[in-house]
């Protein structure tokens, strides 16, 4: 057996014994047949942190999970945790994320420390493999942002054939509750990837941006904001962390969202609003665009 293969058979055992807190070293290497020494020199040698460390480090990012999702007292998350006291957790929570519990419960950023093994707690209640095989099936998702992103700028350039007027006619079937019109759309458009972009790296978004937001002002925000959440995409896709969470402290409570869960809402919901500029450019004479459609898009070899 192969040291990558004892290495996840350890993550099999520790699943299981994660909650576990009288479970010894010696007990996890015995199951595995190894003697202590060898155990702890072979799991450093593939995650590149003691078993020890990675398994504190798991439950640890268990617990601030804990914090987002549930109510429960830090005191009885400590305890869930393997932690005897209240301040015995808050030193080992600081020095993990920078900040106290209690101050990152009200403000939470990402869940993950980071790590070599790529091996992270995973909702509800087990551990995350990074991919060892690429899914090549995965290439469709990032097409359709790479199609999504050029769409939205071909829109933009588009509507510079508007008048002031046509761009803030409104448009009678809504996705928001706002009124919407072609500015607001496209604005709303680009502001998406702008708002997840900010929500990944745990920064607040400046909603002001949207308010009457010209095509020139829209054309440098896609040109920044498109490349940024398109090479996220890419990042998750590539190694296999769709269903990877992250911490969104935007919403007015913060909650947790997988990556997938995200790509797919933008481009639900991008596909509407893309649809109804589509048909206000449309009924202005500008056709070239058409519905939209990404079908030939993604037919296309990647160059």
């Amino acid at each position: 057996m192969t040291a990558t293969e004892s290495f996840v058979d350890f993550l099999d055992q520790l699943a299981e014994v994660l909650d576990d807190h009288e479970a010894s070293g010696e007990e996890l290497a015995a199951r595995l047949h190894f003697s202590r020494f060898h155990f702890d020199r072979m799991i450093k040698s593939v995650a590149g942190e003691p078993p020890n460390a990675l398994r504190r480090r798991v439950l640890m990012e268990r617990a601030a999970y804990r914090m987002i999702t549930t109510t429960a007292p830090l005191i009885d998350i400590a305890v869930e945790a393997g932690y005897g006291s209240h301040e015995a957790f808050t030193r080992a929570f600081t020095r993990a994320y920078g900040v106290p519990p209690a101050t990152w419960r009200r403000k939470p950023g990402h869940i993950q420390i980071a790590a070599p093994s790529g091996v992270h707690f995973h909702p509800p209640a087990s551990l995350r493999l990074p991919a060892r095989d690429k899914v090549s099936s995965m290439e469709l998702l990032t097409k359709m942002v790479e199609h999504h992103i050029w769409l939205t700028g071909e829109m933009v350039k588009v509507a510079e054939r508007l008048t002031e007027q046509q761009l803030d006619e409104p448009i009678g079937l809504a996705v928001d509750e706002d009124v919407q019109s072609v500015r607001s759309l496209l604005s709303r458009l680009i502001g998406q990837m702008g708002m997840w972009n900010a929500a990944m790296a745990t920064r607040d978004y400046d909603w002001s941006l949207e308010e009457h937001e010209s095509l020139g002002a829209m054309r440098a925000r896609l040109a920044e904001e498109g490349p940024t959440y398109l090479a996220h995409v890419r990042s998750v896709v590539e190694d296999g962390r769709l269903d990877e969470t992250f911490v969104d402290a935007i919403c007015e409570k913060p909650e947790v969202f997988t990556y997938g869960g995200m790509i797919a809402h933008v481009l639900t919901f991008a596909a509407h609003r893309r649809t109804l500029v589509a048909l206000a450019l449309d009924s202005h004479g500008i056709t070239e665009i058409g519905w939209g459609d990404p079908m030939k898009w993604v037919a296309e070899p990647t160059a």
